[in-house]
């Protein structure tokens, strides 16, 4: 990975984007990754069941790295209740679960609801877009330890374009917090009944603009300023960033009480934008 440890998030993100094609390319071709790139390619084909997968521990391990669920792979027993879900059920597993990266597995992998029959599996074209999954992840995660505000917005840029409502990115305590810094909104909304966080969000923002490449840069632009700004990074030779700094503590000051309504959270939050 390129170092961008302690530099400001604005220069770790420009040097991670100039370098991004790269970095996937030596993951995708070092001796690690590349043997488990091509375990994956040689065996998934012959999966046709969740049983299948879960015994194979080098092709669940794949996978479930590639959905960023790696710190739930013991939990073999509710992976395959998920993965053997009838989403058209409202009780099903898969529909309970507030964390959407289980739905997104669920959908990815394409399992019947009993979990026999995988048709998905054998298409090449699945194939390659669960290895660049893969590599996404790895690219990810590798970038969050070294600049957590970096990989955030990464991720928002990767996501952008799929939000359909609030509610999904409030599912996301990644996106949730990308938001509140991007728009200027304090973090104690968070405490709030989850409807009345989705109406702040629903009057701050359009999501229609999420599908614009233009806007998308905008808000990872604010967002890495702000909270370079907010945690002190670089502040004394920015005076850009000093600007912000003041002015989102002069927000700060204004949202003193998270009691308040929500029209007073419309009116206080957002001032300096």
């Amino acid at each position: 990975m390129i170092p961008i440890s302690g530099l400001s998030s604005l220069v770790g993100l420009n040097l991670v984007d100039a370098t991004r094609d790269s970095q996937l390319e030596t993951i995708r071709n070092s001796a690690q990754h590349g043997r488990a790139i091509e375990y994956f390619k040689d065996n998934i084909k012959n999966v046709e069941t969740v049983d299948q997968l879960i015994d194979d521990p080098d092709l669940y391990g794949f996978v479930m790295r590639a959905f960023d669920l790696e710190d739930q792979m013991f939990g073999k027993a509710m992976i395959k209740k998920i993965l053997e879900s009838n989403i058209e059920e409202d009780d099903a597993l898969v529909n309970r679960l507030t964390d959407p990266r289980f739905r997104e597995m669920y959908n990815e992998l394409g399992f019947q609801a009993d979990g026999q029959g995988n048709i998905n599996t054998i298409l090449r074209s699945w194939q390659n877009r669960m290895v660049d999954r893969y590599v996404e992840r790895h690219f990810l995660n590798a970038t969050e330890d070294q600049n957590s505000t970096v990989a955030t917005a990464l991720e928002f840029r990767a996501k952008a374009g799929e939000i359909s409502n609030v509610y999904e990115i409030l599912a996301s305590s990644e996106m949730t917090q990308f938001f509140q810094t991007a728009l200027g909104l304090p973090s104690q909304l968070s405490g709030l009944d989850i409807d009345k966080q989705a109406a702040i969000l629903e009057s701050k923002l359009d999501l229609e603009d999420l599908s614009d490449p233009e806007y998308v840069e905008k808000m990872i632009r604010k967002y890495v300023a702000i909270s370079d700004a907010l945690s002190g990074t670089n502040t004394a030779s920015n005076g850009a960033l000093q600007m912000l700094t003041a002015n989102a503590n002069n927000a700060s000051q204004n949202i003193i009480s998270i009691t308040m309504n929500m029209d007073r959270v419309s009116y206080s939050a957002s001032r300096y934008f």
